[in-house]
């Protein structure tokens, strides 16, 4: 099946159980008319390449549904997130086949957020409260969560695996392996959690006071405030008209117009700012942890070469299952990412491993 048809075929899928899980209609008929539109182009390419008629409809991918069991445990704002994110990928990929079978590019190719946002705005029930709504909505992080999670176990399960190998190869595998992974499972674990901790701080506080000084902004010059939000509008594309009263009827809640001018000001989503730095560092040193104890746990129950070698296979599984889950994000093949994510691996660790081989002969 062709590659552009599968993506389509995806995105219109997720996007309908995004529309069935969706409470608010505006957005959910949102969600339903960008179904639509990706189906519409699925059947185009579908009548491109299988000019008979006979080629039925594909289903959705394993990667498409493994997306929509994700947003049915941890909620469909993952996949929201996870959508946002390919969207640029799928455009591109659309523009390339057109360009390619010398079809003309309509310009609908080219961002599904700007689609989203003028589908939105279309809606003669759409108001401006809604609209700042869809907008927190459409920003989910759900998608930079999800990445978070695989690439902090790719930090672990790769540095400590290089780690382990180095000193496998200095010592054969002895004792002073399962030390030195242990550590290099503490250290790394704390240095992550320890910057996390520091990141989401440090943003904390500094959007803390960017907004502290929006809302005297705000309780000073409330004229000045709603014609500023009125040009962001306009900007965007909006009928100047329909701007003025959507910045009109946000100024009304004074909490509202502080919300949303934080967040189309300074491009801050205050809900984020909810989020807890000890928390985020938690997580951060449990993910890498989890990674990192792969090519260890061999070292716990035996040792010498019986434990190099499974180490290398547990890690080589590891790697494996990690690159697979990147196709979350990239929609490549799940053998294509796994296998490739194996071969860094392995190269980083086989490196580490005859540096240590090195160094154990020049020591001994």
């Amino acid at each position: 099946m062709n590659q552009n048809i599968q993506t389509e075929v995806d995105a219109c899928y997720l996007y309908q159980q995004l529309a069935e899980n969706e409470p608010e209609e505006n957005v959910a008929n949102v969600f339903r008319q960008m179904s639509a539109i990706e189906r519409s182009h699925a059947e185009a390419f579908i009548k491109k390449h299988y000019p008979d008629g006979k080629t039925p409809f594909p289903a959705p991918s394993f990667r498409a549904k493994t997306l929509n069991r994700i947003g049915k445990i941890f909620g469909y704002d993952y996949v929201l997130g996870v959508l946002m994110d390919t969207e640029k990928s799928i455009s591109n990929a659309v523009i390339s086949a057109k360009k390619q079978h010398h079809l003309p590019i309509t310009g609908t190719e080219t961002s599904h957020v700007k689609i989203l946002r003028n589908l939105m705005e279309t809606e003669a029930k759409v108001t401006g409260s809604n609209l700042a709504k869809f907008e927190k909505r459409h920003r989910s992080v759900g998608g930079n969560a999800l990445r978070a999670a695989v690439l902090g176990g790719n930090d672990g399960l790769v540095s400590n695996f290089s780690l382990v190998m180095g000193v496998a190869g200095a010592t054969a595998g002895g004792a002073g392996v399962l030390l030195a992974g242990i550590a290099g499972l503490l250290a790394g674990a704390l240095s992550m959690a320890l910057g996390e901790w520091i990141s989401v701080k440090s943003s904390q506080e500094l959007n803390e006071n960017q907004m502290q000084l929006e809302m005297e902004e705000l309780e000073t010059n409330p004229e000045g405030e709603k014609k500023e939000l009125a040009l962001i509008y306009m900007a965007k594309g909006i009928p100047e008209d329909q701007a003025h009263a959507m910045a009109a009827e946000i100024m009304t809640d004074t909490a509202n117009a502080h919300t949303v001018l934080v967040r189309e000001e300074l491009g801050i989503n205050p809900e984020e700012l909810a989020g807890s730095a000890m928390e985020a560092a938690i997580y951060s040193f449990i993910l890498f942890s989890v990674g990192a104890i792969i090519p260890v746990a061999p070292f716990l129950f035996t040792s010498g070469m019986t434990a190099i070698l499974l180490s290398v296979a547990f890690s080589t599984v590891g790697l494996f299952l990690i690159g697979a889950a990147i196709t979350l994000f990239t929609g490549k093949s799940i053998w294509f990412s796994g296998f490739r994510q194996v071969m860094f691996g392995l190269i980083a660790a086989a490196i580490t491993f005859g540096i240590g081989k090195l160094i154990g002969v020049s020591v001994t």
